[in-house]
């Protein structure tokens, strides 16, 4: 059997970050999670924190460590979105306050650390929230660009352009200076943007059998994602509301449920109408270097296939 690949989860849960990380824990035989890293994002760093750890708890895998990073973006005043995910942003499922601790160190060091002391290309980070963590670390010890076997991150967009502004994707434009530093590092980058998530709908069918589990994971999950597409079904006006973040595990787990190319991304940091806008040169046009692998298109029914079967497996 091949190693498990070793993963860190950066994450500002928020309902969907809640299902990628229990997608990612019901999953040892593919991923061994090495800590899960709180950054400010749908809602302040305090809340993002004590998320992770409920989340963690209620996967019962509390053998992963949890840790905070950083509380605002590296330049510009914290936009949240509480509008979408609820004061706490986990508002939905009712989860006892969490007994796992939160890990002293800073989670900025402890990713720098954890590369630092692999073996080169063995860690692969998976961003589910605001860049600012990953590139803090790159900031402040660039050795670790070399050492990172992949970046996958939920962020971005193309066809579906913005969901935050008319422009922009929200995980980007929360930080976009942190989202240059890390399209700029040099590390391999798979980007999941909502021209995939869009793809991949919560319809009342596929919640349905989310509860029907039957367990204290599905109902939870189920509580989250029924909370959090209000929003998105008022604004789209779908059969169901996207699911982002968990897209970053599926593409680890199933990378054939995905389909995409190279090709150049950069962030927009300059303008004020398309400030965090991902300018992707999906056509080949520019004459830049590619720097990513940039999804377009996903397999919903074998997207909920795979999380209906790892769900099933948690308490």
């Amino acid at each position: 059997m091949p190693m498990s690949r070793k993963i860190i989860i950066d994450t500002d849960p928020g309902q969907d970050d809640a299902v990628a990380i229990l997608l990612a824990l019901a999953s040892p035989e593919e991923l061994d999670v090495l800590g899960v890293v709180a950054v400010a994002g749908n809602v302040g760093l305090h809340h993002n924190a004590n998320n992770a750890r409920k989340v963690v708890e209620l996967s019962g895998r509390t053998d992963v460590p949890v840790y905070a990073g950083c509380a605002r973006p590296m330049r510009r005043h914290l936009v949240t979105a509480e509008h979408v995910h609820g004061e706490t942003g986990l508002n939905g499922p009712d989860l006892p306050e969490p007994e796992l601790p939160l890990q002293d160190q800073h989670g900025v060091d402890f990713i720098i650390d954890t590369l630092m002391n692999a073996e080169p290309k063995t860690i692969t980070l998976c961003t589910l929230g605001p860049l600012t963590n990953i590139a803090m670390a790159l900031v402040k010890q660039p050795a670790i660009a070399e050492r990172i076997q992949e970046i996958v991150m939920m962020g971005g967009a193309y066809f579906e352009v913005g969901n935050i502004t008319p422009a922009a994707e929200f995980n980007i434009y929360v930080d976009p200076e942190a989202a240059d530093v890390v399209m700029r590092c040099g590390a391999p980058i798979t980007i999941l943007p909502l021209d995939v998530t869009h793809m991949i709908q919560s319809t009342p069918a596929r919640l349905d059998a989310i509860k029907a589990l039957n367990s204290k994971t599905g109902d939870a999950v189920h509580a989250m994602l029924t909370f959090s597409e209000t929003f998105d079904l008022q604004k789209y006006g779908r059969e169901g509301a996207p699911l982002h973040d968990p897209t970053v595990i599926a593409y680890l787990l199933k990378p054939e449920l995905f389909e995409g190319r190279h090709c150049n991304v950069t962030i927009e940091t300059a303008s004020e109408l398309t400030m965090g806008m991902t300018v992707v040169d999906y056509w080949h046009v520019s004459g830049r270097s590619y720097n990513a692998n940039y999804l377009r298109s996903g397999d919903a029914e074998g997207f909920y296939a795979l999380l209906m079967e790892r769900l099933a497996r948690l308490p």
